[in-house]
């Protein structure tokens, strides 16, 4: 089930981030792999602000997450992780969908995100849920600052993309 993140729940989602980290190890991509978690109080200020949801198994255990943050007035997927023990059962479609569903009850017209763009559960996975790249000339202000962050970071070392979908699904 789909429910906000409560405080109590940040330890674990640092460990799922964690362990879902180590799969970036087999495409060479160790930094990423060992980049380390949001702290409890990065975390925290999501929850705060109703903008972190789990998917919670049968004994209200989470094993998978998203943040999202509002930029440029869109709903913009921060984080989206699920625990590979967990994998391929689409936690994280459906975490995305709440996501989508919040972000429309909230009048927003966008979901985005930014991704790489050869990694296979990254950007190629989010086309297949309906994302489109927006090219940079489309960037609003705060996400084209996002982006700049990301590059200081060294995560462009890896080719990035910004994508998104109307929270409003095509009929």
């Amino acid at each position: 089930m789909i429910r906000l993140a409560r405080t109590d729940d940040l330890p674990r989602l640092q460990d799922i981030e964690r362990a879902a980290g180590e799969a970036f190890r087999d495409l060479g991509m160790d930094q990423i792999a060992d980049d380390e978690p949001f702290s409890l109080d990065e975390m925290n200020t999501y929850v705060a602000a109703g903008r972190a949801w789990v998917w919670a198994d049968g004994l209200d255990y989470p094993v998978a997450y998203l943040l999202t943050d509002i930029v440029d007035g869109n709903a913009h997927v921060e984080q989206v992780t699920v625990d590979p023990d967990q994998a391929h059962q689409g936690l994280g479609r459906e975490l995305l969908h709440a996501a989508r569903v919040w972000a429309r009850g909230h009048g927003m017209q966008r979901q985005t995100l930014s991704t790489f763009r050869d990694v296979p559960w990254n950007a190629p996975y989010y086309r297949r849920l309906g994302f489109q790249t927006l090219d940079a000339g489309s960037w609003g202000p705060e996400l084209a600052r996002l982006m700049e962050h990301e590059a200081e970071l060294g995560l462009t070392r890896w080719p990035r993309v910004v994508m998104w979908r109307p929270v409003v699904p095509p009929t």
